[in-house]
């Protein structure tokens, strides 16, 4: 059983929408549907009246909504008992980062803070964006550091939480050079004979961002997809060994393209989308935990920002 599970079940009792919900657990709804129904195998019986719509749930599902509520309140008051005990811990600054910015942008971002904020104690937890978002909002680190791009906003709540932008960031398309430095690939591609695509796994949040540059592309692009992954350090790595054509972060790839071991796929700036590096906390008002530590680098960096 996991905690997940539970925390699934109560949204759906919520919403009443496996779709709404599914949303908002910021997964696909088949994957939704998947973990509503393996509650039910370790339940061993029926929770959601599936014949109804709205959504409703079976008596054993009305049981089983109470007591998920009570265990999750328990846990996270347990949770917060035990981190009441790391007073010892009130200078270690905890980051959840997303797996592209834990590689490329956090250990140059960071150099720059201690050179100019001093020396600080850091713990970084590598996660898909909604794992990232999620301890956040579960209150299992003190900042976030994510990508923001106007189509895409992360759920969160401007009363609850607030942010800083500290950079941006170009995503465009990437591949391996050949031996007169060119491209291997290039967009758009022909009719017939489709560009090898290495691509992002469905519901993954550069996935979304492609999706936003295909759109705005302006002419048919003709597209193989041969691969896929959630990390574009897996795209990458596919990319250089010349599979294929990928969209990934200039960061991520700044070393391989002053190489040419990397070059640009396309010419057209329609198929390149920026976005924005943002730090998010809790605001201090409604913060679970206040480190002192963590404050300090805020006013940090809003100052900074404001310079």
């Amino acid at each position: 059983m996991e905690t997940k599970w539970l925390e699934d079940f109560v949204s759906l009792a919520e919403t009443r929408s496996f779709s709404r919900s599914a949303q908002l657990r910021h997964v696909t709804q088949p994957a939704f549907s998947r973990r509503i129904q393996a509650l039910e195998a370790w339940a061993g019986i029926d929770l959601v009246d599936r014949s109804s719509y709205p959504t409703r749930l079976t008596a054993a599902g009305e049981t089983l909504h109470a007591q998920a509520l009570d265990m999750l309140d328990n846990l996270q008051a347990t949770r917060n008992m035990m981190r009441s005990h790391q007073a010892a811990g009130l200078d270690m600054i905890e980051f959840a980062v997303p797996h592209t910015l834990a590689f490329t942008f956090f250990p140059h971002w960071l150099m720059d803070v201690r050179q100019h904020f001093g020396a600080i104690k850091t713990r970084l937890t590598a996660l898909n964006v909604h794992d990232a978002v999620m301890r956040l909002t579960e209150g299992g680190c003190d900042l976030l550091i994510a990508y923001h791009h106007p189509s895409q906003p992360l759920p969160l709540s401007a009363e609850r939480y607030e942010m800083l932008a500290l950079s941006s960031e170009t995503l465009a398309p990437y591949a391996k050079a050949g031996s007169d430095g060119q491209a291997l690939f290039q967009l758009p591609g022909r009719p017939g004979g489709g560009v090898p695509f290495l691509s992002y796994a469905s519901g993954a949040y550069m996935a979304r961002l492609v999706e936003v540059i295909l759109k705005q592309a302006g002419e048919p692009l003709h597209l193989d997809p041969i691969y896929e992954t959630d990390m574009a350090e897996g795209l990458k790595a596919m990319a250089l060994e010349g599979h294929g054509l990928a969209f990934l972060p200039h960061s991520s790839v700044r070393k391989e393209l002053k190489a040419r071991r990397l070059v640009s796929a396309s010419a057209s700036e329609r198929l390149e989308l920026t976005m924005e590096v943002r730090i998010y906390r809790e605001r201090p008002e409604v913060a679970r935990h206040a480190k002192p530590a963590v404050q300090a680098l805020w006013d940090h960096l809003g100052q900074r920002g404001r310079a």
